[in-house]
């Protein structure tokens, strides 16, 4: 088989047995791996709580990846969130994708709890549980340093041991299973680490038509302004978009009471190069090289985490910001929802932390310790808690990133859709309403939205399932990548086929998270972005959200989809009828 393995290790933690099983070869055809393989293995655990010993955590590569085939070192992880309760999956490139597709397995299924901490050791031959007492309680970059000898590290910190529900799963080379708490699934398996160590290669079905098809998106990758621009990516990572959000004020300000924050400037793509003397780092084998890092190899926040511990937050100090970064990093945990849990807890209080105050929240809600106890359970549990559950802004119980809705209304749209909550990865509009050139939809309109966000959730589907980094398709497009992907595995896909296979994975999905209770009551924004305006200035203003023409748009998805106007499957047998 070409592109594929066929393999997959099956884990049971509980007995502390390692198999090795065929995957068959049309469920490959049908979700191709990563994303969608992930979801398709869930079908039998989807009902099962986070913490039940029998919800598996599995890791699944590509198609692609073990090929030269620009930015596809990446896997996906896939359980069921903690934090949100729906069908999980985070993406995160570097060498553990690599190595474990080199190792002669597209997917690891992770179950049972073992009865004490353990590492998991994955070589070709297939895995053995070892001892990892010594290790647990230990921060990532400890754990990391004890294991690399025996391969590239996937490994929990403090936060994930200790059940944090936005507890997140750190791969060595500083790449993060980021978002919705997998990283205390893993911790409540009593996992500590997981190490891969495999050199095959992936074997090429098309060589010649490969080769061509790699180049043709090269070419486009550095003709996009967006990436390779003077301002772009490559250059300056994803804080390049600070000034850009602070200009069109859709920079989430002070828990999103705002959006522009005056000294965000302080922390932007070229204050971070010239303070911290940034240099460039990305995933393995990654051209783009988007991530950035100290010379001593610290690596800096990203966009999301720079304006959640700036702007979100009211702290301009970047080196606050970094340290914070770093810690959440050592400590295993997501930074955007760290950050955003902090500042609805800031403005429950009356007041918002200072940056010297910041570490030391952050190592509390680690070792759940004092107010950490409380902000450990993320922004909408804190802040029923508390009293003031209005001031959680979240969707689905996960806590928006940093794009204000009341800038770009297709996002507005696409966080609720979003199957994890709220997350603007499912169909990253902002790349129509805010990145290319000449903008490509009025970004204060709900017209056309629904079918927007609709193909762009599909295509980003199977952009997850082959798996290939999105910032890809800020040059390149399908076209180029379904190539890629003929040629790699010699079976034929076409742009439409694989935004169909997409379409039954964003469906699956769906049906899982209805069939555990969500419905249109859960696709719903927080009242903030419907009564309260953002900020204005130099001509924009930012008026709330028109809650009629909201809904209207949101029926009109669901009448996409094909679902009924509670956002629930008419067709029970949904699920039955898929391969």
């Amino acid at each position: 088989m070409n592109g594929w393995s066929g393999r997959m290790l099956s884990v049971d933690l509980t007995a502390g047995i390692c198999t090795v099983d065929e995957i068959p070869e049309k469920l490959l055809h049908a979700y191709l791996g990563g994303r969608g393989l992930g979801v398709r293995f869930m079908r039998d655990s989807h009902r099962l709580h986070p913490f039940d010993p029998a919800m598996p955590l599995i890791f699944s590569v590509g198609p692609l990846c073990g090929t030269s085939a620009p930015t596809a070192a990446r896997l996906s992880v896939v359980s069921r969130s903690p934090l949100t309760g729906t069908i999980y999956d985070c993406s995160a490139g570097g060498k553990f994708a690599w190595r474990l597709k080199g190792a002669g397995y597209d997917l690891l299924r992770i179950a049972g709890i073992s009865p004490q901490p353990v590492t998991l050791v994955i070589g070709e031959s297939g895995g053995e549980l070892i001892p990892a007492d010594v290790l647990w309680g230990t921060t990532i970059p400890v754990t990391v340093a004890a294991l690399e000898g025996l391969g590239s590290v996937a490994a929990i910190g403090p936060a994930g041991e200790n059940g944090v529900l936005f507890a997140n799963i750190m791969m060595g080379e500083g790449n993060s299973v980021g978002r919705g708490g997998l990283g205390a699934v893993m911790g409540r398996k009593r996992l500590k680490a997981v190490v891969v160590n495999g050199s095959r290669n992936s074997i090429i079905a098309q060589r010649d038509r490969f080769q061509t098809a790699r180049t043709d998106v090269m070419r486009l990758l550095r003709a996009s302004p967006v990436i390779f621009g003077e301002l772009g990516l490559a250059e300056y990572g994803t804080p390049a978009l600070v000034d850009l959000m602070k200009q069109r004020r859709m920079a989430p300000t002070e828990n999103f009471s705002k959006t522009w924050f005056s000294d965000s400037h302080r922390y932007s793509g070229p204050a971070m190069r010239a303070e911290c003397a940034a240099v460039k780092d990305g995933c393995h084998g990654c051209p783009i090289q988007c991530k950035k890092s100290t010379p001593q190899g610290e690596h800096l926040p990203e966009y999301e985490t720079v304006s959640h511990f700036g702007a979100l937050n009211g702290i301009s100090d970047l080196q606050a910001i970094v340290k914070a970064n770093t810690l959440c990093n050592e400590l295993g945990m997501d930074t955007i929802s760290a950050a955003a849990t902090v500042a609805a807890w800031g403005e429950a209080r009356g007041r918002f932390p200072h940056a010297g105050e910041m570490s030391g929240i952050l190592e509390s809600i680690a070792h759940r310790r004092g107010e950490g106890e409380l902000l450990a359970q993320g922004s909408r549990r804190a802040t029923e808690i508390l009293g003031r559950p209005e001031l959680s802004m979240s969707i689905k119980s996960l806590e928006l990133p940093a794009y204000d809705p009341r800038g770009a209304y297709g996002m507005a749209l696409a966080y609720c859709t979003s199957g994890r909550g709220g997350c603007h990865l499912r169909a990253y509009p902002i790349s129509h309403e805010i990145l290319r050139k000449p903008v490509a939809t009025d970004r204060f309109s709900f017209s056309g939205k629904a079918r927007i966000i609709t193909i762009a959730e599909d295509t980003n589907a199977a952009v997850d399932s082959l798996v290939a980094c999105k910032f890809s398709f800020l040059g390149a497009s399908m076209e180029e990548y379904s190539e890629l992907l003929s040629a790699a595995t010699g079976v034929e896909y076409t742009p439409q086929g694989l935004k169909e296979i997409g379409k039954r994975i964003c469906l699956t999905e769906r049906f899982y998270n209805c069939a555990n209770g969500f419905d249109f009551r859960h696709d719903q924004l927080p009242d903030r972005f419907f009564t309260q305006p953002g900020s204005s200035g130099d001509g924009i203003e930012i008026p709330p959200l028109d809650r009629e023409r909201f809904d209207q748009e949101l029926q009109k998805y669901y009448r996409i989809r094909g679902l009924t106007p509670e956002g629930t499957f008419a067709d029970p047998g949904f699920l039955e009828q898929q391969p």
